[in-house]
């Protein structure tokens, strides 16, 4: 008896299978008794009704819908013009003031011995070639380019793909690094703008690999995308395939996200909020800090606190826990030490890269710049307008002629101390630098950097104004 029912079952469990399978001929015979034209991703769509649907129900097409937010989302870093010549030939390079973005919307193949991108077009095209670094004014010799080979079908075969990928590429440089202030104005950030809209369905490949960078901002990058960074240097006779690529990143301006700019939506407080998840920041209001405490950054070659020592005595006399901070180890380890910033209400220093650390105060914290000659238009625009920008109180403390040791070194009528602008003014940024920036120390003036600290403390503590 058993013998004979299994032919039944069998029969039964197919009937629902050829059903479905008839559906997508059934709907391409209504269209074409209508005489409408079928697109060819219509065709798949009904296709892929059969190949989709045998767990129950009619599941959504996923190939095309993630080429459709593949697209909308490349389409995204290019505007105007750049924007119509990527809808018309799947192909577009946009170049700003900062920065130079290529935009392929079309399969590419990557052969990574010579950072060589085929893209196919209707005719043979100039090669274009781009240093993937986000700020161009900056010194790009240590900087790989990667050129861009857009070749017609009918003249040029690309190399055979070694491995397939289902993503874009995103290709930028990490050669440019050491300093924070760079590696986050210059990497992170552009990083963050270029590719956080889509939502992590990308995959970096990093130019001019290093692994001390890995090692620091690998969470940051594993937040951004789902994929291992690929580092051409693993397999140079690997040939890579995308469905899209992207050389380059986009720039906004000096540590800042500006949401009217490409690609659009985003600001520094979007940003903020991505550091807290990436390194599991605890604080997200300085009201939450149980107690007061202030981190000191401390100089050990130029720009140093002469008298630190009594600078941290006043510190503590006014009511701070104090951490004092000096370059080891252990500000390498950015998980870490974003952690422990975040644990405090109040940063200090003079300017420098490190106060770039202010990214990772919670908000209603206060930043304090020791602002030394010369160094005026920098203190507000790489630093002061990035504190407002995330929600943090800006203090500045601009010394006097007699608190900087250049006084002592030039003499105290000499225009490098009566008239910092003029070294600008004859002879270019690197002679200020030289001046203003590797000769200079300073010793305060502690009645008056006192006034400083009491207004940051009562700031941090007037919890009724938060």
């Amino acid at each position: 008896m058993k013998m004979e029912k299994e032919p039944k079952k069998l029969v039964f469990g197919a009937t629902p299978i050829l059903l479905l399978l008839s559906l997508p001929l059934l709907f391409v015979g209504v269209d074409f008794f209508l005489g409408n034209k079928i697109p060819f991703d219509r065709w798949m769509q009904y296709f892929s009704i059969s190949e989709t649907s045998f767990g129950g129900g009619i599941a959504i097409n996923r190939t095309i819908e993630e080429q459709e937010f593949m697209k909308f989302h490349l389409a995204r870093l290019v505007r105007g013009e750049d924007r119509r010549n990527l809808d018309a030939t799947g192909f577009a390079c946009d170049k700003s003031v900062h920065s130079y973005v290529c935009v392929s919307s079309k399969p590419v193949t990557i052969l990574v011995s010579n950072m060589t991108i085929y893209v196919p077009s209707d005719r043979d095209e100039p090669t274009v070639a781009v240093r993937p670094y986000a700020r161009q004014e900056e010194t790009l010799k240590d900087i790989t380019p990667v050129n861009m080979v857009r070749y017609s079908t009918n003249t040029t075969t690309p190399p055979p793909c070694d491995f397939h990928h289902q993503v874009p590429a995103v290709i930028f440089s990490s050669a440019s690094t050491g300093n924070i202030f760079h590696e986050m104005n210059e990497i992170i950030i552009p990083l963050y703008i270029t590719t956080k809209h889509f939502q992590s369905r990308v995959q970096f490949i990093l130019e001019d690999y290093k692994q001390s960078f890995i090692n620091k901002y690998g969470v940051v990058l594993s937040h951004l995308s789902d994929h291992d960074v690929i580092n051409p240097a693993d397999n140079l006779t690997a040939a890579h395939c995308f469905p899209a690529s992207i050389v380059g990143l986009r720039y906004h301006d000096n540590l800042a996200l500006n949401s009217t700019e490409i690609p659009g939506g985003y600001s520094m407080p979007d940003f903020k909020q991505f550091l807290r998840q990436v390194f599991n920041l605890k604080f997200s209001h300085v009201s939450q800090i149980p107690k007061p405490r202030l981190m000191l950054l401390s100089r050990t070659n130029t720009r140093r606190f002469l008298n630190e020592d009594e600078l941290i005595s006043l510190i503590k006399e006014i009511g701070f826990q104090i951490i004092v901070i000096r370059r080891s180890k252990f500000v390498s380890n950015l998980t870490r030490f974003s952690q422990l910033i975040n644990s405090c209400g109040v940063l200090v220093g003079a300017h420098g890269a490190g106060l770039t650390n202010e990214i990772f105060l919670p908000a209603g914290g206060v930043m304090v710049q020791v602002e030394l000659l010369g160094t005026g238009w920098g203190s507000d625009t790489y630093y002061g307008n990035t504190a407002r920008a995330m929600g943090v109180r800006y203090l500045r403390y601009r010394i006097e002629a007699g608190e900087s040791s250049l006084q002592k070194l030039y003499g105290e009528n000499n225009t490098v101390v009566t008239d910092p602008d003029s070294v600008y003014r004859n002879g270019g940024y690197r002679a200020a630098r030289t001046v203003f920036l590797d000769q200079q120390n300073v010793r305060l003036n502690l009645v008056r950097f006192r006034e400083t600290l009491v207004e940051a403390f009562s700031i941090i503590t007037d919890w009724g104004g938060k």
